[in-house]
């Protein structure tokens, strides 16, 4: 029992440690950007930075490969990735935040970034491999619990605890505690006595070391692809991956900006937006799995991509109001933006069970990998460059187009479901 405890305590914090500046970036970045004068075009051009959890896959067969045994195979790559995140933290603490807005502040700020993310990307490779490695049957279910947890719990303090903060602490004291916090989180892995690790094939790339398909890796490759090209419902459902966050990678870089704007402060982002939040993502998760005991993955699939639709358009409407110069209470904006991360959530919950269920048994981590990657490398491409868009359009025809392309995305989707359909009839 106590063993099982320090396993779920030793996963509870790596995924914490990996959630923190990942919060920070996704959730207080661009509202801290934004305070600064920062423009919209720059803000989306900080999409840039989610790149390499988009493609870590290229590198996962190093990390799963290469390691140093006499410290532990993933020991030897998690703890050198947390020390290194704790020095960059330590080292943004020292920017100046008035300066951000200057061109070559901004650059030292981005690369600076960009590495941190890069080192999260390769712990979180090595944190998958090494919770594959030591949760067993019963565990897993525990294992994962805890996983979510503590991701979760990074994203609500990297996020939301950081911009309530950053009002009555300085940005040096700030980013001195979240790399204290990260420090804090690497002592459970400092005391885990890590197995030798068993000799099997690549959890991440299988495919590429097969010693069963013979060729270059372009012809490896290509066969791999095959199982995604060789029926009407799997194309179907390459299609859905491709559209399904379209509106999200639009939308991410002018969202947070946009309540700035409407007059919130740092504290009311950090806690009634980012927190309340990730507490209501939490409870979408939890009735997306209701309602999956009760109907099918596809019509859950329209179901819950129809609400974020509907909370898209929450954000027009407060979008046109602000520009007419409308009073808005703080109230309707917490309630929108909990809907959309409410369903935001749900709908995160049925795709990745989808995205399980067309995963090979023989290649489960290779397919899964492959499938939400091809998401996030769509959703970031469109981050990277809706910002110049939304500057020249404005907040609410932006808004309005991206609803517009979001009901669109509802048509791979309709057609997914009918092929779908068609061949369970077969």
């Amino acid at each position: 029992m106590q063993k099982n405890t320090q396993l779920y305590l030793l996963l509870f914090s790596l995924y914490w440690a990996q959630g923190l500046p990942v919060g920070f970036m996704t959730h207080a970045l661009p509202v801290i950007l934004r305070a600064q004068g920062v423009s919209l075009a720059q803000i989306g051009g900080f999409g840039l930075l989610m790149l390499p959890w988009a493609i870590k896959v290229l590198w996962a067969p190093l990390v799963d490969q290469s390691g140093i045994s006499r410290i532990g195979h993933y020991r030897s790559w998690i703890l050198p990735t947390q020390l290194l995140t704790v020095m960059i933290l330590i080292f943004l603490s020292f920017l100046p935040i008035q300066a951000l807005n200057q061109p070559s502040y901004l650059l030292v700020f981005f690369v600076a970034l960009f590495v941190m993310n890069s080192t999260g990307a390769t712990q979180d490779i090595a944190t998958d491999g090494l919770a594959v490695s030591i949760l067993k049957g019963e565990q897993q279910y525990l294992g994962n619990m805890f996983q979510v947890i503590g991701s979760r719990l990074g994203f609500i303090v990297g996020g939301g605890a950081i911009l309530w903060a950053l009002d009555w602490l300085n940005w040096q004291s700030t980013f001195l505690i979240l790399a204290g916090l990260v420090a804090l989180n690497t002592v459970p892995i400092l005391f885990f006595s890590e197995k030798p690790k068993v000799s099997m094939a690549l959890l991440h790339t299988k495919y590429l070391i097969d010693p069963k398909i013979q060729g270059t890796l372009g012809q490896r490759l290509k066969h791999y692809l095959r199982y995604f090209t060789h029926s009407r419902v799997m194309l179907s459902w390459l299609v859905v991956l491709c559209s399904i966050k379209i509106a999200d990678g639009l939308s991410g870089p002018i969202i947070k900006p946009l309540l700035v704007d409407l007059g919130l402060s740092l504290s009311q982002i950090g806690i009634y937006i980012t927190m309340l939040g990730a507490l209501a993502a939490l409870c979408g998760a939890g009735l997306a799995s209701f309602v999956l005991s009760k109907m099918s993955r596809a019509k859950a699939l329209i179901l819950f991509s129809i609400l974020k639709v509907i909370s898209l358009i929450g954000f027009v409407w407060l979008a046109f109001l602000h520009e007419q110069g409308r009073i808005i209470q703080p109230e309707w904006v917490y309630l929108i933006n909990a809907l959309e991360d409410m369903f935001a959530a749900m709908l995160l919950v049925v795709i990745l069970t989808l995205v399980m269920q067309y995963s090979r048994k023989e290649y489960a981590a290779t397919d899964f990998t492959f499938q939400v990657s091809l998401m996030a490398t769509v959703g970031g491409v469109l981050y990277t460059v809706s910002g110049v868009v939304g500057d020249y359009l404005g907040y609410a025809n932006y808004l309005f187009v991206i609803s517009i392309i979001a009901m669109l995305a509802l048509i791979p989707l309709y057609e997914w479901l009918c092929i779908e359909k068609t061949q369970n009839i077969e």
